[in-house]
């Protein structure tokens, strides 16, 4: 895991940077890697990955606003956290969809809750799954999944990558995916909340190529109530 903070203010870096060790040591995780810029610039000239991000809004140069969004347009799934005194920029910042809003100053227990909230979904969505067809195994991560789909008696799972026909049921898939982002919307389809676009009483517009998935009317309210939670759970 790499961990990015961007604050003008050293004591903030300081701060953020003991807690996240602290983190890691209590619950006996390997230590993960942190950078520190003082400026927007360059945490964007920073190329490597960037898993976690603690933003100022407010900092010489580029503000965290214009920041926040350039890392989100690079890498949808970077998990940013928004770290500032100023309540006024929230609004702003949940637009480029911030994962969590900490305020200055920081306070340690809430800190951590969300820290593991983070952590969960990091590990959630760079969990490793087999797809196994007829001609070999492809390895995926969650995140790249976007639905299951029973399809004229084969199993087609569509990724962000392609379309691949699996050799396991759909019974196999329900207990294979993460409950949390994952959830079956009719017979034939699984879908990942993560790549949902938009939905009716019926269908599901879903981030792969136009693809549509099947919304059974039973199943429309249980459908709303996950994929509100889900939403809810990544701010």
């Amino acid at each position: 895991m790499r961990f990015l903070i961007c604050d003008d203010d050293n004591l903030i870096i300081q701060e953020i940077t003991q807690y996240i060790l602290a983190y890691f040591d209590v619950n006996k995780l390997p230590k993960p890697e942190i950078i520190a810029y003082n400026n927007g610039a360059d945490l964007l000239s920073d190329k490597l990955e960037k898993d976690f991000v603690f933003l100022d809004i407010e900092m010489p140069g580029m503000n965290g606003i214009y920041v926040g969004r350039e890392l989100k347009r690079a890498n949808k799934n970077c998990i940013v956290f928004v770290v500032t005194s100023f309540s006024e920029y929230l609004d702003e910042a949940m637009r480029f969809n911030v994962f969590r809003y900490l305020s200055k100053p920081i306070d340690k227990q809430r800190f951590n809750r969300n820290l593991h909230d983070a952590i969960y979904y990091y590990n959630t969505f760079n969990q490793k799954i087999a797809i196994e067809t007829k001609s070999g195994i492809i390895t995926v991560s969650t995140a790249e999944i976007v639905a299951v789909e029973s399809l004229n008696r084969k199993i087609i799972v569509h990724t962000t990558r392609q379309d691949y026909e699996s050799i396991k049921n759909m019974d196999y898939w329900l207990d294979t995916l993460p409950q949390n982002c994952f959830i079956q919307t009719h017979r034939s389809f699984i879908i990942n909340l993560e790549h949902v676009i938009d939905f009716d009483h019926d269908t599901i517009h879903l981030t792969s190529q136009g693809l549509i998935a099947y919304l059974t009317r039973r199943k429309y309210n249980t459908f709303k109530e996950a994929y509100l939670l889900y939403l809810e759970s990544t701010r």
